[in-house]
């Protein structure tokens, strides 16, 4: 072990032991020594990450391209590697009782080996966002005044699951300038140390500071606090997990954070709705993937249109398996629906579930969606220009869409490339989180030897 003079947490097996140099703490130790030892920690990650931010601010797109693609090709030379650290999580998972579907969420083969290597190359291709200059004009006084596009500092991304999220959000930091501090969940805390391994060398090799990603090497829970709390470090958090996480992100951060709490997405089909359209678009939106945060969780039908729309759409959905629960009026053209509770307009399924209510009018939807949606993606499939405007800009919501699918409120499908997550927030991000919302804007000024008079 490196003897810097800096606190190093090494994972060996459950339960864990930190490590600090040559010192080494059992989790019997007292509270109170691992507290202090850990915040020393992140104090020094914070640190180090302010320091390689300054230098990633003034760093040309070609280093940061050329330490994307050199960390793509440790990421597939390391395969093997990378399949063996994993398998020590994989196994430590089913030891633990994950589930099914968290271990697939775990588990890294070569296809998703290689996925990681291919969106590190997709976003060296993206156009570098730091550094363009826009809105420039003369003012009376003979100044230009302008905007120019500059990271934001030191992001930490706090997620579970998912070893891959490391690679992704590693590259994303990195190509918009920023330093990143990256805390993965400790279920994949085997897979997520072999990951940042190549992101080092990746690093090291383009000429760039190790410490530009930094992958905290503690499960301790206290790690996340400490994180959360360190503002004269950390500019932005953004947390990608579950509820629970995103909650307790939001609500013990004193850093601001970029986050998404749920996704409750509604289709609206109004009485001006093309049918065929509309059966298309509500079917995909419910059961392209059942897992995402932008699937529909809610359909809203217009009361002039649903004994027509909705017996199109029963059989579509039961060939999905989705069970529908709808209130009265849906329930008397749908005999099959299960009665909807007022519980069910404000559920986040992400299973193949799906509620239904028949409203009397646009604006009796638009009303719905402000009182239960949660400010995601909403969809209106009309032919009525005028109502298609109205609900434009009436539904507050960071994704708003005429006659297409909830599903494609994705960066990719936006054309922002590779996204660190979706944000509902109004500041400073909103919608699909891509290169640019990784940056911030400050005012620049171009004069002459001009002063104020």
């Amino acid at each position: 072990m490196k003897s810097d003079g800096l606190v190093r947490f090494v994972t060996l097996t459950t339960p864990y032991v930190l490590h600090f140099d040559s010192l080494v703490y059992p989790m019997s130790a007292k509270a109170d020594s691992l507290n202090l030892d850990i915040a020393n920690y992140m104090q020094a990650l914070g640190q180090r990450a302010r320091d390689a931010a300054r230098v990633l601010s003034r760093t040309e797109t070609g280093p940061k391209n050329a330490a994307l693609l050199a960390m793509a090709d440790a990421i597939e030379a390391a395969q093997d590697n990378l399949i063996k650290e994993n398998r020590k999580d994989l196994d430590a998972g089913k030891a633990r009782g994950l589930d099914a579907a968290m271990l697939d969420r775990l588990e890294l083969n070569p296809a998703r080996i290689a996925g990681m290597a291919e969106g590190l190359r997709q976003i060296a291709a993206l156009p570098d966002p730091v550094g363009s200059i826009s809105d420039m004009n003369y003012r009376p006084s003979g100044i230009q005044v302008g905007r120019m596009r500059v990271p934001l500092g030191v992001i930490g991304i706090i997620y579970e699951s998912r070893p891959n999220v490391t690679a992704d959000a590693a590259g994303l930091c990195l190509k918009s300038g920023n330093a990143a501090i990256l805390r993965g969940g400790s279920e994949a805390i085997h897979s997520n140390q072999a990951i940042a391994a190549c992101i080092r060398a990746g690093l090291v090799k383009a000429g760039l500071p190790e410490t530009a990603v930094q992958v905290i090497e503690t499960a301790d829970r206290a790690a996340v606090g400490e994180l959360l709390r360190m503002k004269q470090y950390v500019d932005v958090i953004v947390p990608r997990g579950g509820k629970g996480l995103i909650e307790r992100v939001s609500e013990e951060s004193r850093v601001p954070v970029i986050k998404h709490l749920h996704g409750v997405c509604h289709v609206y089909i109004d009485s001006a709705a093309d049918l065929d359209k509309s059966v298309r678009v509500a079917v995909n939106a419910k059961t392209q993937r059942f897992g995402t945060c932008n699937t529909m969780e809610t359909l809203l039908v217009h009361q002039d249109i649903a004994a027509q729309v909705l017996p199109l759409l029963a059989p579509e959905y039961a060939k999905h398996k989705v069970e529908l629960r709808g209130c009265e009026r849906t329930r008397a053209i749908l005999k099959d629906a299960i009665s909807a509770t007022a519980e069910d307009w404000d559920t986040e399924y992400l299973a193949p579930i799906l509620s239904i209510r028949v409203v009397d009018n646009l604006d009796a939807a638009i009303d719905h969606i402000a009182l239960h949606g949660s400010q995601h993606t909403d969809t209106i499939m009309t032919e009525d220009f005028t109502r298609a405007r109205r609900f434009l800009r009436e539904v507050d919501s960071s994704s708003v869409m005429v006659n297409a699918s909830t599903r494609f409120a994705d960066g990719f499908e936006y054309g922002l490339g590779a996204e660190i997550g979706i944000s509902t927030d109004k500041l400073h991000a909103r919608g699909p989180v891509g290169l640019e919302g990784l940056t911030t804007l400050k005012y620049i000024v171009f004069g002459d030897g001009h002063i104020r008079t």
